[in-house]
């Protein structure tokens, strides 16, 4: 009797457990909405410390989960290729970049440009087990051939841009929408951030009018990716208030990243790689107060309508049961110059049909990535950490609500989390996925998603993350190592110190990217060595 007894109480221990981790087995599978933004710094939004006005992603975070340490590839279209795969970038035809639009680079294999057929889409495997499949926004993996196309890949609903960046008012050229296969005109009034809101709402209505069966979700902005293309309206709500510099900027950001608990008072904030604001001139200083704006009223727009996308699925009933991430594609981007692009004038009459325009630039960057080192491109921490989000109120326990995820995860988990949600199964034929599922996570802040090392690399930018210790380099630069439980922010370098350690950290790396097709030249030149590749055939 009390061997009976024992074996009770453990079944009981377990079943509480799996219940703990996977939520009431009755409750219906959940929908699923990923939202990414282009180009948008760690601290940009409100509640990771930002002062650019977001109260709906604030109030996700609230009632929600905020990670400090999730990590995307660094560059738009690696990312896009990791999170829709599972994968790492080069195994699925994208280790550097896409296919320039109707350009192919006539090379197969890890930089090829565009989805290989060795992978499957997260649209793909939610799809056989019937989720209704929706994308709008940007897709930037694979242009020339529309079998790579996104209703090719498993999405039943599509209206975007297949390309890269493009204009948010008027898109022209080989840069412009495409609904389902199709190539379609903007109304005058038009703009890309409200338009792909409005169109994943109708989506969504067409699709739920077929049957119960739950949603995925794939809302990719464009926004903040340059141009910066802000309406006057959200431009104007900001124009003014960055007079002070990048540097204060960066201050007050920290200074409320603490005070919001987002950090410890042991953490110090990395130095801005910026010239001093105050010896540039008057005329400059107020120029690149109006580039910021035009910044920051992008990322407004964004948080307005993630509101519309959420009083929507709330008139409908279905926020409760809709798992939302919410995460940037890389760091803000450095391109366009230390002092960025443009002026208040390109703002108010921007230019159309072209990707022509205002850029954020260097300095402002490397603020909006407050407290971390470098940007876009790169995979130290300002490159490759971004906020995320994860709202569920029927997954998420409440006592959760508003606080933060400490362990760290990256962008090959999603697919594994889908996998866990929907039931689906995963082809053995098919190159093991790279992730884990965060559901335990979101479940208990003391679950790791990650015990195993996890890897980086793009343009020879690369990196490795094991338990706290992190291996780093920038290019052809020597190896870094960081211990990131007490140098959150990259700054004492730990390599000569641990050489050893660093020696076997570096061989491990490299044991994960030659299988995987990773290019070692001597100096890393990705254009010429895709060159000398297309010379080979």
């Amino acid at each position: 009797m009390r061997f009976q007894s024992s074996l009770l109480l453990v079944f009981l221990l377990f079943f509480s457990g799996m219940i703990d981790c996977y939520g009431d087995a009755n409750s219906p599978r959940p929908n699923i909405i990923i939202i990414l933004v282009d180009d948008m710094g760690f601290s940009d939004i409100g509640c990771y410390g930002g002062e650019i006005e977001t109260p709906n992603l604030d109030k996700l975070a609230s009632n929600g989960v905020r990670f400090t340490q999730f990590y995307n590839s660094g560059r738009c279209c690696p990312t896009r290729a990791s999170l829709m795969t599972g994968l790492h970038p080069h195994q699925v035809g994208i280790g550097h970049m896409t296919e320039p639009p109707n350009q192919p680079l006539g090379i197969r294999g890890p930089y090829q440009g565009f989805l290989n057929n060795d992978c499957r889409t997260l649209a793909q495997v939610l799809g056989s087990t019937g989720y209704h499949t929706i994308m709008t926004g940007k897709w930037h993996l694979g242009h020339a051939d529309q079998n790579n196309w996104p209703l090719q890949r498993g999405f039943q609903y599509f209206y975007g841009g297949i390309s890269g960046a493009f204009n948010y008012f008027k898109p022209g050229g080989d840069r412009g929408i495409t609904e389902g296969n199709t190539p379609v005109d903007t109304p005058d009034d038009w703009y890309a951030t409200d338009a792909f809101t409005e169109k994943a709402i109708e989506y969504i209505d067409q699709a739920t009018a077929k049957d119960d069966n739950p949603f995925f979700l794939y809302l990719a902005f464009n926004s903040p990716h340059w141009p910066l293309n802000a309406k006057w309206d959200d431009y104007s709500k900001y124009r003014g208030k960055y007079t002070a510099g990048w540097q204060e900027m960066a201050n007050q950001r920290f200074k409320k990243q603490k005070e919001i608990g987002l950090f410890g008072e042991d953490v110090k904030q990395a130095p801005l790689q910026a010239p001093d604001w105050n010896k540039l001139s008057e005329s400059e200083r107020d120029r690149l107060d109006a580039v910021q704006a035009a910044y920051a009223g992008c990322i407004d727009n964004i948080d307005q309508n993630i509101g519309r996308l959420v009083t929507y699925l709330e008139s409908k009933g279905e926020l409760d049961n809709s798992l939302i991430f919410f995460l940037s594609d890389n760091g803000a981007c450095q391109e366009g110059g230390i002092l960025g692009q443009g002026d208040e004038e390109m703002v108010k009459n921007p230019p159309l049909e072209t990707v022509a325009g205002v850029r954020q630039g260097l300095a402002w960057a490397n603020a909006s990535n407050t407290p971390f080192r470098l940007f876009k491109h790169f995979v130290h921490e300002g490159g490759a950490c971004t906020p995320m989000i994860a709202h569920w109120p029927k997954g998420i326990p409440e006592k959760r609500n508003g606080s933060f995820n400490r362990q760290h995860a990256y962008l090959p988990d999603f697919m594994a989390t889908c996998i866990d949600l929907s039931g689906a199964a995963y082809s053995k034929n098919l190159p093991s996925l790279a992730g884990n599922s965060l559901v335990r996570t979101l479940r208990n802040p003391k679950k790791a998603t990650h015990i195993e090392p996890i890897f980086w690399e793009h343009e020879g930018n690369a990196a490795m993350r094991n338990g706290n210790l992190k291996l780093v380099r920038e290019y052809e630069k020597p190896w870094e190592l960081y211990d990131l439980a007490h140098d959150r922010t990259e700054l004492l370098n730990l390599a000569e110190l641990e050489s050893n350690l660093l020696n076997d950290m570096v061989n491990q790396w490299e044991e994960w990217a030659r299988p995987i097709g990773v290019a070692f030249p001597k100096r890393f030149n990705m254009y010429q060595f895709l060159r000398e590749k297309k010379n080979q055939r």
